[in-house]
């Protein structure tokens, strides 16, 4: 190519039109002539007014031999200027004639235009003093002249526009070569392409003149300058194609204004696609930058072969970023990075501009899907058959190399109009570039590292083109660049992949030598630009939509990259696979066919990462934090494979050509064990906050994947031996894992990773509040899955909890936040979460010490020493750390009160109307109930009705308990025995009706009267027979006192009565015989009740003294208005944190919200799995009526032929309840009454879900919920039955980061519906954590309790409290 360019110029150049007359004369007789010619002209063209000198054809054309040798002539005088400016004041003859001007330029301005630019070559030949200022200075001037002349004429013929590109690339091609000054070649390059863009909007280039134009910058491409400005071309005409073809809906490509100022406005829509295209490939295979000897062929590198040495590796990077950057245009994925630094070049002394790093995207292609020529395309999961050294792919293997440039027609459909010429421009078609100076970004000289791009990336647009589309563009650069090498003559090696399930197994060897194969090691020079191709390839397929087909060459190209790339060998390149791994963590989450053959490759990757602490290797040219969260990621989406696969055989078979580590055959569940240890071991040496936080929830996914499926009866058929390095194992004692089928997998995962968290967490990370969080969360979670384990392992878990609520407690006032508070109230909670999913441990003296211990520390402030006496709670100082703190602390001590069964929860509430037979509850119902408040926290209604069996009456009563924790029932009864020796069946005794008595009958014997039958005496007392006082103990001394007369006067008085009693029986009573009375069936049981719990005492009853603190013992009045209402509200207020999510299913392709609503009418709309994701969620509950913890009698039969739609609330919903959570989970339908995703709910704690059948319906639904302040999580089912996890909301807040599901994450089947409630359980917990106004739900019940009291207790005095006792309410 270089040749023939080379030809061409001087058969365009050389002749008569370029070489003077004056040349055949002594050089200083020519020298004098020309200063005598040229003064006089330039003397004329400053004033306007005067007329040019030259009047005939002739006498201009002599005068131009004269100044085309002068522009020949040396710098040292100003001939060479003033030349200059009369050519360039000519010049503008096409644009604005002048009288200065001769009249036969001005008649013919065309012809006379194309021999000035002739000329003007001559000044930028090679000259000894092109060095100087005035050189540059000059050129300068010719250059604006000729972009001023592109812009601003409107009459330039055909002929002219050719003649004035040649030009342009004969300059430019000439300066490049003599190695011109940086700032001057950046500036020709500029006005070249900035011409050439006019001529493509006016008259558009030949095909021929295209041709030249690849030719001349394939020969310069190895100047920084041609690539730099080729990138600003490109980037602002693919801004402009992707408005056109995709319209105002994609994403904008945003490039800098001067570059966009660069494509003309009048630049016709169907000339774009064309004009994009050529440019694309005018500095043809930008992968030759890397193969020396083929950028060696051109003679200007032999001149600068010391300096092109240097510059061609960055201006390799230089070009595969301007490719990378345009691919990222077409996903439609707009990166911004952290700072706007300006990145430089490694090893060079070229500057990087920013603009050109700057990430962009794009959708559709506008260009048809073009297939190789391949035949039929293999479809199914058929094997993969690649070279492991080709650069290039053979012929007939491959997609063809993009369109040749010369077949393409010469010009575009709308070429058929008005030559150009013949067309008078409008002033609003120039350009607005005409009206600004000529500016141009160029380099400057610095030397760094190449960083890598690791800034959070958007997700690609929905409307991006297909995979295969992209790839015809732009992959014969990307395979090539990420598989080149510098040597030659190696032999082909075939990669064998085989994969479980076909029945034909190819094996394919080749000793075909290639010109380009990939060596053993790869110069780091060239690293920058590999990687940056690595990284791009994995970002297009990453990208791939949900039912797209993906050619398999390609697929099998991409792997060959992947393997080489992800070599962690000492002859393996950090760069490269630093690159990888940061824009592969959606990698397995593509329905890529195969990529789950990549699992070693990428494992050792991970481990060469996330098991090194420091990265010495990786820290010049990326920040250790974000590739470890990109290997993290990495790792999310490989921990389920293992378990989904089993037992399936995989084999990767490399010939020889790789290292042995990387040999891996048998089973995925093989490597589930190298899997888990990554895992672990990156959760030793992490140290950054965010990163922590993910992979504690992949420990919680992985531990309850494993337990769920021993669950189910499968077994893991795992034999491996993990030995820990010393450094993974301090303070965990895990030197030695043994994984076999007899032992149980879950339950050792679940011991070790407890014992990791709970070291962790009182020790390295106690300070730091959002990681504690997580830990807490995962504790929590951890806590509901279902393993055999030691009950001291989870002991560990609480004494480890308390320890921390303790540090925490302990710290300096000055340290105390609102945080900190935040966090001992989650401590709180996750003690709660293991009190009652194992109550067991509090049947442990020293767990339940130890837990009452903390209580006592979160409401006083302080904990009582054994060795201190003890104090009762009233005389202790309440001091505790916070409000907060002390509401957690009691809800804590009610957990441990109903756990250990001191105050059973029994199955709820039962409502006074329940108890007497009415349907709802009203005045009439409480007026048969007595209402008491005790310590102004629980209010008891007694119903003294009894309850028991009427055959056997004793004294009862029903007492329903309103309290903060809840509501409760008891029954009571009063029996002289104790309930061991009692006979159930044995009835009262009825005395028999007998004759008269007769006085003389039968023998008289004294009898010792007794108050209690003698059987009483021989019974063992009990505690309830102190109960009740005697007369003289419940007596005061001053009572006592008066109630004592004189003894003399008793006696006397004793006698007279005496003697009246006698007289009165003698006179008026006759004898009769005595009987016992009747059974008693009143026994006034709520006095009798009261008194048993010592509140019947003048201290009970007496106030406090303190303004608006009622007694310990408060009367309610029910007949008040209003006190059933109020009664009814307590009741609804729930004991438990009531939260509530929406599920939604939505189809691929859908984009409104009728849309999606409709899904969920029929089960012909919706997957399988979609229902069985919303069994797995919760329970069926009929609306209205509360769960209180007992079995659902709804079963799966009330769904119907519904797509989920019967649980919208209207008459079911889907709910899941235990000791301290109800969720409740919704599925809006049509039917429901709205048909807007407006997802607002008065209730603060609303979670959505998002059950997706297509990838793009993340951006689709984000873009219909316009809510902030809503959480989505998206859930998208993969073809390998896994699930893919995706989240939209709120990410600005400290505690966002909610495990165990984290963005990215991918989760099977088995654990997707307990992760997925965990998920939503713990954003609401957090957002209470956050909010003031949110308190607990026995906070606001105390608060309804307490209002209660305010309004309806009764004032009397203590008189009539005790005389109320005696009535019937």
């Amino acid at each position: 190519w270089y040749l023939s360019w080379t030809g061409l110029v001087q058969s365009y150049f050389d002749g008569r039109g370029q070489v003077s007359v004056l040349s055949c004369l002594p050089p200083s007789v020519g020298r004098d002539v020309a200063v005598a010619v040229v003064k006089p002209l330039r003397a004329g063209l400053g004033n306007p007014d005067t007329r040019s000198l030259l009047r005939t054809d002739r006498q201009v054309k002599w005068t131009m031999e004269v100044l085309c040798y002068g522009l020949t002539l040396p710098l040292d005088g100003d001939t060479v200027k003033l030349c200059v400016d009369v050519y360039t004041d000519w010049l503008m003859a096409l644009v604005s004639p002048k009288e200065s001007i001769p009249p036969p330029i001005s008649r013919d301005p065309n012809m006379y235009t194309q021999k000035i630019l002739r000329h003007l070559y001559s000044l930028f030949l090679s000259r000894s003093d092109q060095a100087s200022p005035v050189y540059t200075s000059l050129c300068q001037q010719v250059l604006c002249a000729v972009q001023s002349l592109a812009r601003d004429s409107a009459v330039m013929s055909r002929d002219t526009w050719e003649t004035l590109l040649n030009f342009l690339l004969c300059i430019n091609q000439t300066m490049l070569a003599a190695g011109v000054p940086e700032q001057l070649s950046h500036l020709s390059m500029a006005v070249l392409f900035e011409v050439w863009l006019l001529s493509c909007s006016r008259c558009f280039p030949s095909r021929s003149l295209w041709q030249k134009g690849r030719q001349m910058l394939s020969s310069c491409r190895h100047q920084g300058a041609v690539v730099e400005q080729w990138s600003r071309v490109i980037a602002a005409l693919t801004s402009r194609l992707l408005l056109l073809t995709f319209g105002p809906s994609f994403p904008h490509f945003k490039v800098h204004d001067e570059d966009a100022a660069l494509i003309p406005k009048d630049l016709d829509e169907p000339r774009v696609p064309h004009t994009w295209f050529r440019f694309l490939h005018l500095l043809g295979n930008l992968v030759d930058l890397s193969r020396p000897l083929v950028v060696g062929l051109t003679p200007s590198s032999h001149e600068e072969a010391s300096r092109a040495d240097s510059q061609l590796p960055s201006i390799f990077f230089r070009a595969m970023r301007g490719v990378s950057t345009l691919v990222d245009a077409f996903l439609g994925v707009t990166v911004i990075d952290k700072e706007p630094t300006e990145e430089l070049l490694p090893n060079t002394d070229i500057y990087f501009p920013p603009h050109l790093l700057s990430r962009v995207a794009v959708t559709r292609s506008p260009f048809r899907d073009r297939h190789p020529p391949l035949g039929k395309p293999q479809t199914g999961n058929t094997c993969f058959l690649v070279s492991s050294g080709i650069s290039r792919p053979r012929s007939g293997s491959a997609p063809p190399i993009p369109m040749n440039i010369l077949s393409v027609p010469i010009a575009p459909p709308s070429a058929t109009s008005p030559p150009p010429h013949n067309k008078r421009l409008k002033p609003g078609n120039v350009s607005k570039a005409a009206s600004k100076p000529l500016a141009v970004r160029h380099s400057r000289p610095v030397t760094s590292q190449p960083p890598l791009c690791s800034s959070p990336r958007p997700s690609p647009s929905p409307l991006r083109c297909k995979l295969d589309s992209l790839l015809h563009l732009f992959g014969d650069w990307l395979f090539d660049a990420a598989l080149f090498n510098r040597d030659s003559g190696e032999t082909c090696q075939y990669l064998l992949i085989t994969h479980t399930g076909h029945s034909t197994i190819h094996t394919v060897h080749s000793t075909t030598p290639i010109a380009h194969s990939t060596t053993t090691t790869t110069p780091t020079v060239w690293a920058a630009g590999r990687a940056e191709a690595c990284g791009t390839l994995c970002r297009v397929f990453a990208c791939k939509k949900t039912a797209e087909d993906v050619l398999s060459v390609y697929l099998s190209r991409f792997y060959l990259v992947l393997i080489q790339g992800l070599r962690v060998t000492e002859e393996g390149c950090p760069l490269v696979l630093a690159s990888i791994l940061l824009n592969s963590t959606c990698l397995f989450c593509c329905d890529l066919k195969g990529v789950n053959l990549l699992l070693p490759s990428f494992i050792s990757a991970v481990e060469k990462v996330l098991l090194d602490r420091e990265l010495v290797r990786f820290k010049s040219f990326v920040s250790p934090v974000d590739l470890r969260r990109a290997s993290i990621l990495v790792l999310l989406t490989m921990l389920p494979i293992p378990l989904q696969f089993g037992t399936v055989r995989s084999e990767l078979l490399f010939d020889g050509r790789f290292n042995r580590d990387d040999v891996t055959g048998g089973s995925f569940l093989s490597l589930k064990a190298r899997l888990i240890g990554v895992l672990i071991g990156a959760l030793q040496t992490e140290t950054d906050t965010s990163n922590t936080q993910i992979i504690l929830a992949a420990a919680l996914n992985v531990v309850q994947d494993s337990a769920l499926l021993k669950a189910a009866g499968e077994t893991l058929q795992v034999s491996a031996f993990i030995s820990f390095p010393a450094r993974w194992s301090q303070g965990t004692q895990m030197d030695s894992w043994t994984w076999s089928s007899q032992s149980d997998a879950a339950g050792i995962l679940w011991v070790q990773f407890v014992r990791l968290l709970t070291q962790r967490l009182t020790a390295q990370w106690r300070n730091d509040s959002a990681v504690c969080l997580s830990a807490l969360e995962v504790l929590g979670g951890l806590a509901k899955v279902e393993v055999s384990v030691e009950e001291s392992e989870r002991m560990r878990v609480v004494t480890s909890v308390c320890c921390y609520i303790v540090f925490q407690c302990s710290r300096p006032p000055p340290l105390h936040s609102r945080d900190l508070h935040s966090i001992i109230v989650a401590a709180f909670h996750c003690l709660n979460v293991w009190l009652t999913h194992h109550p067991a441990m509090l049947d442990h003296q020293e767990c339940l010490l130890e837990v009452l211990e903390i209580v006592e520390l979160g409401i006083s402030g302080t904990k009582s020493r054994q060795e201190e006496e003890a104090r009762c709670k009233e005389q202790k100082e309440l001091n505790p750390v916070s409000l907060r703190v002390k509401e957690a602390a009691e809800a804590t001590l009610t957990c441990v009160m109903q756990v250990s069964r001191a105050f059973p929860f029994l199955g709820g509430l039962l409502v006074e109307d329940a108890l007497i037979g009415r349907s709802t509850l009203s005045d009439h119902c409480v007026k048969k109930f007595r209402y008491f408040v005790v310590d102004r926290s629980v209010i008891l209604a007694m119903l003294e009705q009894p309850q028991g069996p009427e055959q056997a009456p004793c004294p009862s009563l029903t007492v329903l308990i309103r309290g903060p924790s809840g509501g409760h029932t008891w029954t009571l009864q009063l029996h002289l025995q104790p309930r061991e020796g009692r006979n159930e069946s044995q009835q009262t005794l009825i005395p028999e009706q007998r004759s008269a008595a007769q006085e003389d009958a039968g023998i008289r014997c004294d009898v010792e009267h007794q108050l209690f039958p003698e059987s009483v005496d021989r019974d063992a007392s009990v505690k309830a027979d102190l109960s009740i006082p005697t007369l003289h103990e419940s007596l005061t001394e001053e009572v006592n006192a008066r109630s004592n007369p004189k003894p003399g006067l008793v006696c006397s008085r004793i006698n007279q009565d005496c003697s009246f009693y006698l007289l009165f029986l003698h006179l008026f009573v006759a004898p009769v015989t005595c009987r016992p009375p009747p059974p008693s069936t009143d026994f006034q049981t709520a006095r009798l009740f009261l008194s048993h719990l010592g509140l019947l005492t003048p201290e009970a009853l007496k106030s406090p003294g303190t303004s608006g603190v009622p007694a310990q013992l408060v009367s309610l009045d029910s007949s008040l208005p209003g006190f059933s209402e109020d009664l009814g509200h307590l009741d609804q207020l729930a004991s438990r944190n009531c939260d509530s999510a929406f599920i939604f299913y939505m189809g691929a392709g859908q984009r409104t919200a009728a849309e999606i609503l409709r899904n969920v009418e029929s089960c012909c709309s919706v997957q399988s799995h979609f229902l069985d994701f919303l069994w797995s969620l919760g329970r069926p509950a009929a609306v209205g009526r509360r769960q209180c913890g007992g079995s659902n009698t709804l079963g799966q039969s009330v769904l119907g032929d519904s797509g989920g739609g019967v649980f919208n609330g209207e008459r079911f919903v889907l709910m899941y309840t235990d000791a301290l959570t109800e969720m409740t989970f919704l599925v809006p339908s049509p039917s429901h009454g709205e048909c807007e995703l407006t997802l607002c709910s008065p209730v603060e704690d609303t979670k959505s879900f998002c059950f997706e059948s297509s990838s793009v319906g993340f951006d689709v639904f984000s873009s219909i919920v316009s809510v902030s302040n809503v959480q989505v999580i998206f859930i998208h089912p993969l073809k390998t039955g896994l699930y893919r996890i995706r989240f939209h909301g709120n990410t600005t807040s400290k505690f966002s980061s909610v495990v165990p599901l984290v963005d990215g994450s991918v989760v099977s089947k088995r654990s997707l519906g307990f992760l997925v409630r965990e998920t939503a359980i713990n954003c609401c917990q957090r957002r209470r954590l956050e909010s003031d106004s949110a308190p607990p739900p026995h906070v606001r019940r105390k608060q309804m309790i307490n209002n209660i009291i305010q309004r309806y207790r009764r004032r009397g005095s203590e008189p009539a409290f005790y005389a109320a006792l005696f009535k019937d309410p």
